[in-house]
């Protein structure tokens, strides 16, 4: 089994509850388990492009999947819930992330581990460190610390993404 970070986020119709059932989708995955999940923020879009904020949270889980199958799977999964991807860094249903995957360190055409982007990305770490590990802790409080991402971030009160397992 591999330890794993997503980060999930929506900004189009009901966003708790695209992520919701984005949640539902991948905890139906065989072989993996959802381990822990963040608070909900609502954060301010990246990119420039016109649109209205997210919500967004993240996950740690466990999987015995290859980190292409689970991608694969992130990607079944955004596409049932109708994600276009017309507009780079435009505005979407839901945007599912691989962060980190086990130690692996790599990049091809699709995938980079750890995410290319997270370093730069305030809505990403701040759920992060809802749920990392101890051993990967500082690490993301150094990122955070040293990211030029300036947007608002903000914890959704009241808001909150269910799963069986935790």
């Amino acid at each position: 089994m591999t330890e794993a970070y997503l980060s999930l986020g929506s900004n189009i119709g009901n966003r708790l509850s695209n992520i919701q059932t984005a949640v539902d989708l991948l905890s139906q995955t065989a072989g993996t388990t959802i381990c822990a999940v963040s608070q909900v923020y609502e954060t301010q879009p990246v990119g420039g492009v016109p649109q209205d904020d997210f919500y967004n949270v993240a996950l740690r889980i466990q999987t015995a999947q290859s980190v292409l199958l689970l991608l694969d799977k992130l990607h079944d999964i955004e596409q049932s819930l109708k994600r276009v991807r017309h507009v780079h860094w435009g505005p979407r249903t839901i945007d599912l992330d691989i962060l980190v995957f086990g130690n692996e360190v790599w990049s091809n055409d699709i995938l980079t581990i750890p995410h290319r982007e997270m370093a730069n990305r305030r809505f990403v770490l701040e759920p992060l460190l809802d749920v990392v590990t101890n051993n990967r802790r500082q690490e993301v409080e150094r990122l955070l610390a040293s990211t030029t991402d300036t947007n608002w971030v903000r914890v959704v009160t009241g808001a909150k993404v269910e799963n069986e397992n935790i």
